[in-house]
């Protein structure tokens, strides 16, 4: 390959990680499959291990090319920036599916679960007690993400690091709470279409936290690595605007679900 482009885009090299991302999907899902049918989580874990190593050594390539290599120009950023922008329009009609299915069960529940919502015999969680502390929580790392972009812009690095930090720690106490939430829920997923609806709404919704704290975590390992600058840090804004929206859907989950389905 020649050593000098014409052109402002970003010919990425040749990888293995795609092909090794892949795998460690494919593996993951027949790991799940094995562990609930034989409560063996082998395989599992191996998939669990192929993922993260995958994702480590993407994450390394994209950095190098982006940071250390020049390659990321204004044009490929302007990419970058709408393929997020598309990324998140996606993601919000994934969710819109479970609303969809909770609001048509709740609006007009059917003879099988006693005509009312939430169904007989399902005792829904207190809303102004986990539930409102987590909601609290994620406004409080929106702010505190908001506080860190506006740090990076101004060039404050000891404030962005700070922000940044404080933001990882609410995600994973977040997650901590919905956890201990869940081991101590009195209904389960198999119980109806309330069970069902609660737990793939707000499960996949835990799992867009945990996705997006480590997305932060990694901006935070790269801004002490001194990667971002004031007027270069699409990957910080990428994860800031992934964060906002991760915030906003457990808002619609908070006053659907919990508070008025309850």
């Amino acid at each position: 390959m020649a050593n000098h482009m014409n052109h402002p885009f970003h010919l990425v090299d040749q990888s293995p990680w795609p092909l090794t991302g892949a795998l460690g999907a494919m593996t993951t899902m027949l790991g799940m499959i094995n562990w609930f049918h034989q409560y063996n989580q082998t395989l599992l874990m191996l998939g669990f291990l192929i993922m993260i190593m995958t994702m480590i050594q993407w994450w390394r390539d994209i950095t190098r090319e982006g940071t250390y290599q020049g390659l990321h120009t204004k044009t490929v950023i302007k990419g970058l920036r709408w393929g997020m922008i598309l990324f998140i329009i996606s993601e919000v009609f994934f969710f819109l599916s479970f609303f969809w299915a909770f609001f048509h069960s709740s609006l007009s529940p059917n003879i099988e679960i006693g005509s009312m919502w939430p169904p007989t015999g399902i005792m829904p969680f207190n809303p102004i007690q986990i539930p409102l502390l987590n909601t609290m929580i994620l406004l409080s790392s929106g702010i505190t993400i908001t506080w860190a972009h506006h740090s990076l812009l101004n060039n404050n690095h000891n404030q962005t690091t700070q922000g940044l930090f404080i933001t990882v720690m609410l995600g994973i106490y977040f997650t901590l709470l919905q956890a201990y939430e869940y081991i101590e829920s009195p209904f389960t997923i198999a119980d109806s279409i309330y069970g069902s609806t609660f737990f793939m709404a707000t499960g996949f919704h835990g799992l867009h936290v945990i996705i997006g704290t480590t997305f932060l975590l990694t901006c935070l390992l790269r801004h002490m690595s001194l990667h971002f600058s004031s007027n270069h840090h699409f990957g910080f804004e990428a994860a800031a605007w992934y964060w906002h929206f991760v915030d906003v859907v457990w808002l619609f989950l908070y006053i659907s679900i919990y508070w008025w389905g309850s």
